[in-house]
């Protein structure tokens, strides 16, 4: 039977931050964008999770957990900056995202 290794974990890693910096240098829809940046920020989560439990260690999962709640804080103001700019250009394009600066 096939065990799963710290390799098969950063595989999987590798290509989920592949594929949110993909997302993050292609796409121009700012919902898109978002959910690239999160599928960037778990690939780490992954790697920290995958070596914490490599080296025995607590703190790669600890890193995890405060990721995540900066992940959180980065989804809420980032809905926020949607919503505006939603209301004042009637898109989500980050191309009219010009116009929200200050």
């Amino acid at each position: 039977m096939l065990e799963i290794t710290t390799v098969h974990y950063l595989v999987l890693s590798f290509l989920l931050f592949t594929t949110g910096l993909v997302g993050i240098l292609i796409r121009r829809n700012m919902i898109i964008v978002l959910m690239s940046i999160e599928l960037v920020l778990n690939s780490v989560n992954l790697n920290f999770i995958a070596f914490s439990y490599q080296l025995s260690d607590l703190t790669g999962q600890i890193f995890a957990v405060f990721t995540i709640a900066v992940a959180a804080g980065e989804a809420a103001v980032g809905l926020g900056i949607l919503v505006a700019l939603y209301r004042l250009r009637h898109t989500t394009e980050l191309d009219q995202a010009a116009e929200l600066k200050g």
